[in-house]
């Protein structure tokens, strides 16, 4: 028996996979997302998903850059 289909999703629609999802956020941090992705993502994709990828990314983003600026004041002896 096969489970019942998700009421969110278009008929035969499956939702994107978490690695579809973390590559479409990553390729729209740099505005270089594909039609046939972004088409993918709003017709199968569930918004919480995309805006819970997205605040992860921009909080290692922002700890990166942390990361960076103190080591940078450390080597220059501040």
């Amino acid at each position: 028996m096969s489970p019942a289909p998700d009421p969110g999703l278009p008929p035969g629609g499956e939702p994107p996979s978490l690695w579809q999802t973390i590559a479409s956020v990553a390729a729209s941090f740099f505005g270089v997302q594909s039609s046939k992705n972004r088409e993918r993502d709003f017709t199968k994709g569930k918004p919480l998903h995309f805006i819970a990828v997205g605040l992860g990314m921009t909080l290692a983003f922002i700890g990166v850059v942390w990361i960076a600026v103190r080591l940078a004041l450390r080597s220059a002896g501040l």
